[in-house]
């Protein structure tokens, strides 16, 4: 029987985070936003953590429910106010895009602390003395990175070829390859790639199995700074390289 593959990760900080990622992504004026697209894709993004057995908080599907009822509620049509009518309903997107000002305002703040922080650790005053140069240098900033969002994207992409080429696998599997097996031969794979190999190229089997240890293991391999995801601009595809 197949295993169960429940994983967290770090990457998500919830559902105001992975909004955030969609307006950026789609260019979406946060005062105005067309609740139908970001429901769509949101959904989406639901939809292949769980293909992919990802434990998704609780948080994350509050958050679905309210875009779908805000959805909803935009669909009814606007009822007529009679002259003794003092209330004007609002508009149902004004609490949502209320809490994702704050939470912008609030993370780009704690980025701002992370970079002083940053700053402020490359300078000191010590004795001196002989520090080996590997553990001083500290780890390039990869600015095209993708994020754990891009990645989602693209498995998205993954099963969508998938299920129109060639149907998955929907027998019942055993999990053969071991993520410690899989890791040491994704690694030797872009290893072997100067010029990076494209993300959906590690997939080539039709197996949910295979496709869920793989994914792990590409993103311990990226938690360990042993690979890193590159993409140059939006919806382009993803080159997995080796961190230099």
């Amino acid at each position: 029987m197949m295993e169960s593959y429940h994983v967290r990760i770090d990457g998500f900080e919830g559902p105001l985070d992975l909004l955030l990622h969609l307006i950026k992504q789609y260019e979406i004026d946060i005062y105005d936003i067309p609740v139908a697209l970001i429901t769509t894709q949101y959904m989406e993004y639901i939809e292949t953590m769980q293909k992919l057995d990802l434990n998704i908080a609780s948080e994350y599907l509050v958050m679905a429910a309210t875009l779908l009822a805000i959805k909803s509620e935009m669909l009814l049509p606007n009822q007529e106010l009679n002259e003794d009518d003092e209330y004007e309903e609002g508009d149902p997107r004004d609490e949502l895009i209320a809490r994702l000002i704050e939470y912008r305002k609030y993370k780009e703040a704690a980025e701002q602390l992370k970079e002083i922080e940053g700053e402020e650790k490359e300078s000191y005053t010590r004795s001196p003395e002989k520090i080996n140069d590997q553990l001083s240098k500290p780890s390039p900033i990869k600015e095209k990175s993708a994020s754990i969002y891009d990645m989602l994207a693209a498995m998205q992409s993954i099963f969508n070829r998938q299920k129109w080429n060639r149907p998955m696998t929907t027998t019942i599997e055993k999990m053969e390859i071991p993520i410690q097996q899989r890791m040491e031969e994704v690694l030797e794979i872009v290893e072997l790639s100067e010029e990076g190999i494209p993300f959906d190229q590690l997939f080539p089997y039709y197996s949910k199995s295979h496709i869920i240890v793989t994914f792990m293991a590409m993103l311990e391999l990226m938690k360990q700074k042993l690979i890193y995801c590159e993409q140059e601009q939006t919806f382009d595809q993803l080159i997995l390289h080796k961190w230099r």
